[in-house]
């Protein structure tokens, strides 16, 4: 027996029907990762899994027992199901450490000792043990979300549904959340993740739904989905190029909107943490430290302008600098140390001059 089977699902708000008819079945030992463009239907279907939102119609069977029906012990139900949210959801007046035992001692009874012993396990595993005594607000974004997933581990759920759970993150934290995630993964957890991290998904899923037109519009393995997708939009969604174009002028750059618009770059282009660190390196070395440093004092320098590309069917991601002035190849000319790096973190690297410098840096 299927641990989860979702059958004809609908779900209707007044404006909208995100979900029209969704099918599917969760085994035991699943990590189905969820993807798809915005509005489809995704984060609707965890919230349905777990009855934060009550289907208009169909049938949702958890280990048995069918939650969609009135009559069932949904709190019951619910403690087999740990959700991850996109924003946390830690109750600031409780310090990590009662964060996380709160649920276990009011509803599993579990002696406050044993649920203090295995709460602080669990912090050691997600790297928070010195956080116990710590309350929310005096952690990171990527700390807070380790914490919640700790949270939701303690209720010894038989599945974890997680909400697009690097989202709300800056790009530099999101590697140490969803190294967590691969922990679980190892361990054998049954998953459902909603995700734009595609390379993540791919690595760690052993399913993948995309969903579209209002249900799962294809489903296969990760390989089947990201390379030999069937479906005309899944073949779109998995193809599309995102670029983004970035202009910096003397004087005038602001690191924290390169951090912003660097970080919506990724998520909008579905690359994972990895990539975006690399492209903030390769600005810190290329620009910041040769460009500024070197050539920023001549006023024909500028804009400076960095672009961005990635293309899902062959996983190229590509960051172009251009800036005016003299011939000036940072490669050849620039700090030692700084080419150094930019050619260990890239594939390959190329220079161009015709009136303006041109660069081009390639990532894996």
């Amino acid at each position: 027996m299927s641990l989860i089977t979702i059958e004809h699902l609908r779900k209707e708000f007044p404006d909208v029907t995100p979900l029209k008819d969704v099918n599917a079945s969760i085994e035991t030992g699943d990590v189905i990762s969820v993807i798809g463009p915005s509005g489809t239907g995704k984060s609707t279907l965890l919230r349905c899994l777990n009855r934060l939102e009550m289907p208009t119609s169909g049938t949702i069977t958890v280990d048995g027992e069918v939650i969609t029906d009135p009559k069932c012990d949904l709190s019951r139900v619910r403690r087999q199901m740990g959700m991850v949210f996109q924003s946390f959801h830690l109750f600031n007046n409780l310090t990590v450490l009662e964060n996380i035992i709160a649920a276990p001692v009011k509803l599993l009874k579990m002696p406050k000792d044993q649920a203090r012993r295995e709460a602080m396990a669990l912090l050691k595993r997600v790297g928070l043990e010195e956080k116990a005594d710590c309350y929310p607000d005096e952690l990171s974004g990527g700390q807070s979300q380790r914490a919640a997933i700790a949270r939701a581990i303690a209720m010894k759920p038989k599945i974890l549904l997680f909400d697009e759970p690097t989202s709300a993150l800056d790009p530099t934290m999101v590697e140490e959340v969803l190294a967590v995630i691969r922990s679980l993964v190892n361990d054998g957890m049954t998953m459902m993740i909603v995700t734009h991290e595609m390379r993540f998904a791919h690595d760690v899923s052993n399913r993948v739904f995309y969903m579209d037109e209002g249900g799962i519009y294809e489903e296969g393995t990760p390989d089947e989905i990201f390379y030999h997708p069937k479906k005309a939009k899944t073949k779109q969604f998995v193809k599309r190029m995102k670029t983004e174009t970035i202009l910096f002028n003397a004087g005038r750059i602001d690191y924290a909107k390169v951090v912003e618009k660097v970080g919506s770059f990724c998520r909008d282009a579905m690359l994972d943490a990895r990539a975006a660190r690399n492209i903030m390196l390769s600005f810190d070395e290329i620009v910041m430290e040769n460009i500024v440093k070197q050539r920023g004092s001549d006023p024909a320098v500028y804009p400076i302008e960095m672009s961005l590309e990635h293309t899902e069917q062959d996983s190229l991601l590509k960051v172009l600098y251009s800036f005016g002035g003299s011939r000036f190849d940072p490669f050849e000319e620039g700090d030692e140390l700084s080419v150094l790096l930019v050619k260990k973190l890239s594939k390959d690297v190329e220079y161009e001059y015709d009136g303006r410098n041109h660069m081009t840096l390639r990532f894996n």
